[in-house]
This record gives structure tokens, sequence and C-alpha cells, in this order.
């Protein structure tokens, strides 16, 4: 059944924010929020760091042709691709993660088998 939205506001005890909520579910809430701020964390530290690691690149494409700004610029630009493919990695671990102390097994077990298959992915890429 379809729950109606108006309903809610005419029994704003129920409701998960009021201060006349159980306990339990103020706190279940909180963490499931604070769950969701550690995922966009995660990402934004990876997309922050990434770009700034290019944005570094194409600062020592200014300075004079040598081999170290070479070899610099390759690792920066390396590490930021890699930073790009590992972080979305990081945060399916982090929600299984988060998922599995939330009690919610099914969706931490898929989370669990996506990273095991990207794992065996890997894996075989390596020994190709």
């Amino acid at each position: 059944m379809l729950e109606d939205p108006l309903e809610d506001a005419q029994h704003p005890a129920e409701s998960l924010d009021h201060p006349d909520a159980p306990p339990r579910a103020r706190r279940w809430a909180r963490r499931a929020m604070a769950g969701e701020r550690w995922i966009a964390r995660v990402l934004r530290t990876g997309a922050v760091m990434s770009g700034g690691m290019f944005v570094a690149s194409l600062a020592l494409e200014l300075l004079p042709r040598d081999e170290s700004v070479h070899v610099a610029i390759d690792l920066l630009r390396k590490g930021a691709a890699s930073m790009l493919l590992v972080t979305p990695v990081a945060r399916l671990a982090m929600a299984g993660t988060l998922l599995g102390l939330r009690g919610e097994w099914r969706y931490t077990a898929i989370a669990a088998g996506v990273l095991g298959l990207l794992a065996l992915a890997v894996g075989a890429g390596f020994h190709a």
C-alpha cells in the first residue's frame, strides 16, 4: 500500500527527524546519513585528488624539457588515472561495509560478489 505524504505531515511524531520519534529510529536515521556522508567523502576525495594530480601534470608541462620532468608528468598522470579507477571500487567497499553494519546482508553479499568479480578480472588481466 502506498503511503500518503499528507498523512506524515499530520503525524509528525512518526517522522524520524522529529524529537518525539523513538530513539532507536532516530539513531538508525543518523547512522544512515553518516554512512551516506562517508560515501560522498570517498567519492569527493578521489575526484579532487585525481583532478589535482592532472592539473599538477599540466603545470609541469610548462617546465623546461628534462628526463625528470617527463618521469614526474608520467607518474602524475598514471596516478590520477589509477585514482579515478580505484575511487568507485573504494565506494563499493565502503557501501558494502556500511550495509553490513546496518544488517542488510543481502546487499553486503552483492557488494562482496561484485568486488570479488573485479578482483578476479584484475587477476586474470595480470596473467594474460
